[in-house]
């Protein structure tokens, strides 16, 4: 479907590609369209909804400077998958014991690996220089987490918690596929935090004309800006590696349970909240894609409905005005509080028949109820991206 509304009360146009988005949400669009250096409009996605300063769901392109909270705390956050050459008839009926095995090889939620259990040492040495020259510039960085220099590399191969996830999907040839979704673990977390801070200290009295105080930015040749572009870059980096080495141990743990395998094809490894330099409407641009992924001309990405409902292997149209970007995913509808009052147990098992998955209280806030309906975040992005294979999890792990 092409843009269902174009707001334009910003300096610049904001371009909707659905009728379902909360008026919250508009709200934090227009706000990012009254910044000075958005440079053509604001897109945002059909999974749009609110944010913290800036939406989930849009793309934000920008000239000389970044909003760090635009980017976010889960630095680098997104999602893999990888085809098996496996059919769904050599999985075994019951599928519980894969998914123990698979919460027992890779931690979750603030669990880490014990040394030497995690990473090989070559990955944490590749990714250990960096943030080396970042703490060396910036070392308050170590008072905001505790143990930071162990932390960071024993999260690596680990799934965290919230909406992050572990899947063993079929998709509509009954092939089995590992889909997983996971970002930058503490250490993004604590860099996003830390130059959302310096951002809004490096405006002073500045701050006080945003309309909202969470779009402080850096601006391009500031004292600041260049470190927050090499950590940001090192925690996309991060988060990639993050999810490679989840995939290994997942890879490991399924060749000991299931029929001899392969695994045939990866699909992507894509980011959905990051930044990077791309070219757009005549202009280089940081494009800061907040809950959402790249879709160019052919590239394929990666869209996971909720823990009960369809995701998606896309391939890109390269539509200009999303910037080449598509939704991230189905999107929340109600917060994770207005979940758990809303819905109980028995919901949660109603709406996840079928998946071998926590079926407990502690979830019902990931509870597919909460979400837009998938298929009609997938019809109101038809323009953006081409559905390339349709899967359907039978197992889920969450943090």
């Amino acid at each position: 479907m092409p843009i269902k509304q174009i707001m334009t009360q910003g300096k610049v146009p904001v371009k909707i590609y659905t009728d379902d988005a909360d008026p919250k949400a508009i709200a934090q669009l227009l706000n990012v369209a009254q910044l000075p250096f958005i440079h053509s409009h604001v897109a945002a996605m059909p999974d749009v909804h609110v944010g913290i300063g800036a939406t989930i769901g849009s793309v934000i392109p920008t000239k000389g400077a970044i909003i760090p909270a635009a980017v976010g705390v889960d630095i680098g956050c997104g999602v893999v998958a990888t085809r098996l050459s496996l059919k769904a008839d050599e999985l075994p009926d019951n599928l519980r014991l894969v998914r123990q095995l698979i919460e027992a090889a890779v931690p979750v939620g603030f669990d880490m690996h014990t040394e030497g259990h995690g990473a090989p040492a070559s990955t944490v040495r590749a990714l250990s220089g960096g943030l080396d020259r970042i703490i060396r510039k910036h070392p308050g960085l170590l008072k905001m987490q505790r143990n930071v220099e162990i932390t960071w590399a024993r999260q690596i191969g680990t799934l965290g918690g919230g909406n992050h996830f572990i899947e063993l999907c079929l998709d509509e040839n009954q092939d089995v596929w590992v889909m997983l979704h996971s970002g930058s673990r503490g250490i993004g977390n604590i860099i996003g935090r830390y130059f959302i801070e310096l951002a809004r200290k490096d405006m002073g009295q500045h701050l006080a004309n945003l309309p909202d105080r969470d779009l402080a930015y850096l601006q391009e040749g500031a004292k600041h800006f260049d470190d927050y572009v090499e950590a940001v870059h090192w925690a996309q980096d991060y988060a990639m590696t993050n999810r490679r080495e989840m995939m290994r141990l997942i890879l490991d743990v399924l060749a000991r349970c299931l029929p001899p395998f392969v695994a045939t094809k990866e699909a992507v490894n894509c980011h959905h909240n990051y930044v990077s330099v791309e070219h757009h409407f005549g202009e280089d641009l940081f494009i800061t894609r907040k809950g959402a992924i790249r879709a160019g001309l052919g590239e394929l990405g990666i869209i996971p409905g909720s823990m009960g409902a369809k995701s998606y292997i896309v391939r890109g149209k390269g539509e200009p005005d999303s910037f080449c970007s598509c939704a991230h995913g189905a999107g929340r509808r109600m917060s994770r509080g207005q979940a758990k009052k809303k819905f109980d147990p028995q919901d949660l098992i109603a709406q996840t028949a079928g998946v071998e998955c926590r079926k407990d209280p502690g979830v019902i806030d990931e509870i597919p109820g909460a979400y837009k309906d998938i298929d009609e975040v997938m019809a109101n992005q038809s323009d953006l991206v081409e559905v390339v294979h349709t899967l359907k999890q039978v197992v889920c792990v969450k943090g």
